[in-house]
């Protein structure tokens, strides 16, 4: 038996867009006892909480993130907790640590080793995998995905040509995850070797997953000029499957997709009336970040890292692959739709280069800025960056759509990330929701916590009501917010008074306690 906790007096939102009304929450053995005003007169011996003039909320659900080896690091790490997120949904854009090989844990750690926080990628099973997370002692709870690249190297190699037989292996590999308890599959169809995946391959995993009735998650093909094109075809694949369908970190990117956000949500809005169950995530910022190598087209990747470098640094293919960048087709990567001077590296082995643009960086070496694009891949394949894309009407527009929910696309917690890392949540519910009115509060929570949670399969958690999991997050509506920038991203948020997870209190009075009680939840 836990210790009876009560939080008094606060303005409690349900998380399913209801008003807040002020109310005492009564929290024992991890659940939700009671919401209701006066709750906290019948209880005698509880640990009180004040909580006048506070929202109490749900924990929020992160949609979107890549924590999957956060919890393995050696010390707690607390950057979401901080921020109210008591759940995250891991294994995006086509990246999972399992199910793993030797050799395709030799290209994961070639091609994407900051996304696994620089730590070793190791073989084997998801379900291995989930064990060792959960023995390590996560900091908040992780839901994971199984990511299409993992299981499309580990049937098939670095290839871009399926080999007989790896479509039916990707299957069998994909129904071990479910089975282990992996809330859906996901695809990063920019990034190899998805990018190389066709639509019949991507219905093969979908079917597995409908059948054990999981989710889709997919950054999708193009977010830019033909990002109608690529709903459709994720629609297609959702269809197929018979599944959920989850659009990842929705956006118009690139100049030429300025404008184009009503087209997406008019897409989604589409899809639904058709019967497919599509929702998306969104967060709430103008930059992006990714892998460096996003920004070329799929072919310079084809075979792995080794042959990729090797090709980058023959200058008779560059004029060719410059070619095709600059045509800015599906395909041929971010590079037409930016500037030099609106790519920030943030992850690079010369960390002279962190922290600067691509164009300083040229501007310094007397090179243009497409070749010192290339010369940084070459010289770092898993080198990271943040690059400028949307217009703030097409954010305002996706983010006031009732369809799309919050997903911070989060880095792991090292060197120059994303401000997104460690603010996402305040700085929606600060700038976006108090400052901006873009939002009612009531509305914003329910996108931060039921939308995701339901989406996911996430039974219990994102609402506040009797009986639910007891993950609740208390924040002062007058100073939530976040401060970082950048260039200068790792600032802990304002505004979140306390943290509750699973009846325990993990933050208290802004600050982190120290303990891991999150769990990986399984489907």
């Amino acid at each position: 038996m836990s210790e009876t906790l009560v939080l008094r007096g606060g303005t409690v939102f349900d998380g399913l867009g209801s008003p807040g009304v002020v109310a005492d929450v009564v929290i024992a053995d991890g659940v939700v006892r009671a919401v209701a005003p006066g709750a906290a007169a019948a209880e005698t011996g509880a640990r009180v909480g004040d909580c006048a003039g506070q929202y109490v909320a749900p924990g929020f659900v992160d949609a979107h993130s890549h924590s999957d080896t956060v919890p393995l690091m050696a010390d707690a790490q607390p950057f979401k907790l901080l921020q109210g997120v008591t759940t995250e949904v891991a294994g995006n854009c086509g990246f999972s640590f399992a199910p793993l090989d030797e050799a395709s844990a030799t290209v994961v750690d070639e091609l994407y080793g900051e996304l696994g926080c620089n730590l070793p990628a190791t073989p084997g099973t998801f379900a291995g995998f989930l064990d060792r997370v959960e023995r390590a002692g996560p900091t908040n709870h992780l839901a994971y995905l199984v990511g299409h690249h993992t299981l499309r190297l580990t049937a098939n190699g670095a290839a871009d040509e399926l080999r007989p037989g790896a479509v039916e292996e990707m299957q069998r590999l994909a129904a071990e995850a479910f089975q282990a308890g992996a809330v859906g599959f996901s695809t990063g169809l920019i990034y190899p070797p998805g990018c190389f995946a066709d639509r019949a391959e991507l219905e093969a995993i979908a079917r597995v997953a409908g059948a054990y009735g999981r989710t889709y998650a997919t950054h999708m093909r193009d977010e830019g000029r033909f990002v109608e094109d690529a709903i459709d075809e994720a629609v297609a694949i959702a269809r197929a499957g018979g599944v959920r369908l989850q659009i990842s970190h929705c956006k118009a990117a690139g100049r030429a997709a300025h404008g184009k956000s009503a087209a997406l949500l008019d897409r989604i809005e589409r899809a639904r009336l058709a019967g497919v169950d599509v929702m998306g995530d969104q967060y709430p910022y103008l930059a992006g970040g990714t892998v460096l190598l996003a920004l070329l087209p799929n072919r310079a990747a084809e075979g792995g890292a080794a042959a990729m470098t090797a090709r980058l640094s023959d200058p008779d293919y560059r004029p060719g692959l410059r070619k095709d960048a600059e045509r800015g087709d599906t395909g041929d990567g971010m590079w037409a739709n930016t500037t030099a001077a609106q790519v920030i590296v943030t992850g690079h082995r010369d960390p002279d280069v962190v922290g600067r643009t691509i164009a300083d960086v040229a501007g310094q070496r007397g090179t243009d800025g497409f070749d010192t694009l290339c010369d940084l891949v070459v010289e770092d394949p898993a080198a990271m960056i943040v690059v400028e894309m949307m217009a703030e009407p097409d954010v305002r527009a996706i983010m006031a759509s009732p369809l799309v929910g919050i997903g911070s696309d989060n880095g792991p917690p090292l060197g120059l990330q994303h401000p997104r890392t460690y603010g996402c949540f305040p700085r929606l519910l600060g700038a976006y929701v108090r400052d901006q009115n873009v939002l009612s509060w009531a509305e914003a929570i329910r996108k931060a916590t039921s939308l995701t949670a339901r989406q996911f399969g996430l039974a219990g958690r994102g609402v506040l009501l009797p009986g639910a999991q007891a993950d609740v997050t208390v924040f002062d509506p007058q100073r939530i917010g976040h401060a970082g920038t950048y260039t200068d991203p790792d600032v802990t948020p304002d505004g979140i008074e306390t943290v509750v997870l699973g009846g325990r209190v993990v933050v208290d009075g802004g600050g982190f306690t120290g303990e891991r009680a999150g769990r990986v939840l399984r489907a």
